[in-house]
């Protein structure tokens, strides 16, 4: 399979711009302590680094979806082609276009497939035969739903699941989806179907991504840039392929250095060695 760093040049206007935000929970704990990163129309943009790191919490200052965690942005500005959203309501985002899919593939487990998809449809003002192009279009991305389509989402396997969730999301017709952990939990085989989809839907149906992962290894594969995460902050950035082959994020995101793999323990021992540290 091809990079997509290497094969896509993304040179486009700048979708989503969050700059020197902090979040605050609870009014006392800081979580985020100055993020700023860009998305450009026709991107993936990877966020990476490991649990804890603020990931989840950035794509969900950009979704305004801290409030429902007694979490607020409380310095610095989202802005999304050219409005401040940071104020809006999570609804009126994904009406301009934005939507997040969260981290543990949420479905409506008594629902059927078929519904649990639908149910992205009516944020839109459209008509059936919109719905039903839409809804077959995202079989045609994911056949294995046309085959599930009638089962019950809380009895298809965790693949599958993410499936629905990106496909209920892809039928609110999305200029950009904020993806959380989409590997998280699945085979590895999965991971790069998973994968392999979200760079068809880049490509062919122009969604920009921003994706928060901890798999870095299969993140910069297929992402554009990337943005390192530790302790709140953005410790570095820069192309995926030139990521890939940065000594440090060798080391300490895809556990190799020059004398071969290293192991997890090993990992650790040396992490107050980073240089972006120093």
């Amino acid at each position: 399979m091809l990079d997509a760093a290497k094969t896509t040049d993304v040179q486009a206007e700048t979708l989503l711009d969050v700059n020197n935000i902090e979040v605050i929970y609870n009014h006392v704990i800081l979580v985020l302590k100055g993020v700023s990163l860009s998305v450009p129309k026709g991107g993936i943009t990877a966020l990476l680094g490991g649990n804890g790191a603020g990931k989840t919490t950035t794509l969900k200052a950009v979704s305004n979806l801290l409030h429902s965690e007694r979490g607020e942005v409380t310095k610095g500005s989202i802005v999304y082609r050219g409005d401040r959203v940071q104020d809006l309501d999570p609804a009126e985002l994904v009406r301009r276009g934005v939507i997040q899919v969260m981290e543990g593939r949420h479905c409506f487990e008594h629902l059927t497939v078929e519904e649990n998809l639908l149910t992205g449809f009516y944020t839109r003002n459209a008509g059936r035969g919109d719905m039903m192009a839409d809804l077959e279009k995202v079989y045609e991305y994911f056949p294995r739903l046309r085959e599930r389509r009638r089962s019950q989402a809380g009895y298809t396997s965790g693949g599958e699941q993410q499936m629905v969730a990106i496909g209920r999301a892809l039928m609110s017709r999305p200029e950009t989806i904020l993806l959380d952990e989409p590997s998280m939990g699945l085979a590895p085989q999965l991971v790069e179907e998973i994968f392999g989809i979200v760079k068809d839907l880049n490509e062919k149906e122009g969604v920009s991504f921003l994706l928060a992962e901890q798999n870095t290894n299969v993140a910069l594969r297929f992402a554009h840039y990337g943005y390192i995460l530790e302790s709140g902050r953005v410790v570095m950035d820069g192309p995926a392929v030139e990521l890939r082959e940065n000594p440090d994020v060798k080391e300490f995101y895809l556990g190799m250095s020059d004398e071969g793999r290293k192991s997890f323990r090993d990992v650790r021992s040396y992490r107050r060695r980073k240089r972006w540290l120093s």
